[in-house]
């Protein structure tokens, strides 16, 4: 074989060397750290293909965000942390709940970040702001990035919970709401639930007994949040020798300076305020003395007193060269929540499940449209080759373009595998369009050039084969000029469909019709010379 003149057949068989490697060679785990929008699906069987919702089973949760936005408005740079201070007091949110967007596409936004917002009371509240309420372009929902913000920071909770093979992404129905959309295989709902159904709030909350005029008082004041421990290590979730479940952090050096400094000027290092009889909560929650709660979503899960050796590690100062604590939980389960929710961070709002859909379907199902997924592609396969034998009757023109064709689909396969595409139905009836329009694009080539004579040289082949790929060529810019809209936008299945289409195409065009040609080359002048 002349190489020269046939590299683009050994192309086609370096690709498939490394197709056969992305679906059977070792396989690399997705790092479970990443905050990607699209997760890896979930590796089963002697291959490396990852299975989605629909061909692995699981849950898939479809809900809108909860909140209110009001857009093209003019914020200053310095007039944010001004507008969610009035708009939160305005409104009687919290300043956590605000959130100014700058550049949206829609010019700068608000959100509130909360159910039942009143449209007059939000334009009224940003006009206290000094905004132009009454200009301001209000509807439910929030802004894309917040949007974006969710879908990342369920991906890292899905990813360090325990549930491999999460899918993550945003949605817009045909109406216009935007949803956020879960797919999580092998997983029931009520696991899915109970990692991303809350905001994952973590804080931890200092109260004690104040004297007013009335009498004794008690006042809360928050000393760390999800957002302060950003950057902190945190540990694995853990049993200490008394059988108390329990999350070890590290604070980095402001938030332990912060931190510290807190509880000193709130007196939480005094003798009174640390030990075991400091906090009264469970006996007494109405009396509950210097505690420090642990709360998920406001939902205390632990409370206990500060320990007098870290009160004195606090005062000395030694503390700042080591900032290490221990948040203790009821728990193993919460527990684990916990140390979910700092290590992903909390949703900047909450996803309203009861206004979305919850599907669960069983594996069994799942595995059951996997083989009738494959009975259909290999049907439609067999239905080409009848076809194409039944117009050439030649085994060296059929031949040659049914097994490119099946090249082409292993290819794509091998692509599915090696960037952790999780396939789902949709992903399938995109294989089986590939199969149809590489095998129609290989009949163009055939007709063109054994329809038009005697080949005698290889300049004549070539000039026949550069008119039909020409028409190929204009055919698939066709195609991916069409699919793109769909691969583009959040369409749901047809994103998938399109997307396997458009990558079909480009692998035909740049590696198995050029392939095809050369096989077809070889076999047509050999015949030439008998």
């Amino acid at each position: 074989m002349n190489l020269r003149e046939n590299w683009r057949i050994i192309m086609l068989a370096v690709f498939v060397l490394a197709s056969t490697f992305a679906l059977f060679g070792p396989a690399t785990a997705p790092d479970a750290g990443a905050n990607n929008s699209s997760s890896y699906g979930a590796a089963t069987g002697p291959t490396n293909l990852q299975f989605g919702l629909e061909l692995a089973g699981g849950s898939r949760i479809r809900a809108p965000l909860v909140g209110t936005t009001a857009e093209e408005l003019d914020i200053g740079q310095g007039q944010r942390a001004t507008i969610r201070q009035t708009v939160g007091e305005q409104l009687d949110v919290s300043t956590g709940d605000v959130s100014v967007v700058l550049n949206t596409g829609s010019g700068d936004a608000v959100e509130v970040l909360t159910e039942n917002v009143s449209q007059q009371r939000f334009r009224a509240a940003l006009t206290e702001a000094g905004l132009d309420g009454e200009a301001a372009s209000i509807r439910s929902g929030v802004t894309a990035q917040t949007r974006q913000q969710t879908v990342e920071t369920i991906t890292a909770k899905i990813n360090r919970g325990g549930l491999s093979g999460g899918q993550v992404a945003t949605q817009r129905s045909a109406t216009g709401e935007q949803y956020v959309v879960v797919d999580v295989p092998n997983a029931n709902t009520t696991e899915v639930l109970n990692l991303i159904g809350d905001e994952g709030e973590v804080t931890i909350v200092a109260t004690r007994p104040v004297e007013a005029d009335n009498g004794t008082v008690y006042r809360n004041q928050t000393v760390l949040t999800n957002r302060q421990l950003e950057n902190s290590q945190i540990g694995i979730a853990q049993t200490n020798d008394a059988g108390e479940p329990y999350v070890p952090i590290t604070l980095t050096e402001d938030a332990a300076r912060n931190y510290s400094q807190d509880l000193v000027d709130l007196g939480f290092t005094s003798s009174e305020a640390t030990g075991p009889q400091s906090c009264r909560y469970r006996q007494s929650p109405e009396n509950p003395g210097y505690c420090l709660y642990t709360t998920v979503d406001g939902e205390v899960v632990y409370a206990a007193g500060l320990d007098p050796g870290l009160a004195e590690d606090i005062e000395s100062g030694n503390f700042l060269t080591a900032p290490s604590f221990i948040m203790l939980t009821r728990s193993t389960d919460e527990a684990q929540r916990l140390q979910v929710n700092l290590r992903a961070g909390a949703l900047p709002t909450r996803l309203a499940v009861e206004n979305g859909t919850v599907l669960f379907l069983q594996q069994s199902l799942g595995d059951r449209f996997k083989w009738q997924a494959l009975l259909t592609g290999l049907i439609a396969w067999l239905a080409v080759s009848g076809s194409v034998f039944l117009r050439y009757r030649n085994p060296r023109v059929a031949l040659p373009m049914l097994a490119t064709a099946a090249a082409e689909v292993y290819l794509l396969l091998g692509f599915a595998a090696a960037i952790g595409l999780p396939l789902n139905l949709s992903y399938i009836a995109g294989f089986i369009a590939v199969i149809g329009t590489g095998v129609d694009d290989l009949l163009i080539i055939a007709d063109e050039i054994l329809n038009e004579g005697e080949i005698a040289t290889g300049r004549v082949f070539q000039n026949r084969f550069r008119k039909a790929f020409w028409v190929i060529g204009a055919a698939a810019v066709t195609t991916i000029i069409a699919m793109s809209p769909l691969a583009f936008l959040s369409l749901g299945d047809l994103q998938g469909f399109a997307i396997v289409t458009i990558v079909g195409v480009l692998i035909g065009v740049l590696v198995t019709r050029p392939a095809y040609g050369d096989v077809l080359r070889n076999l047509m002048l050999d015949r030439s010379g008998d």
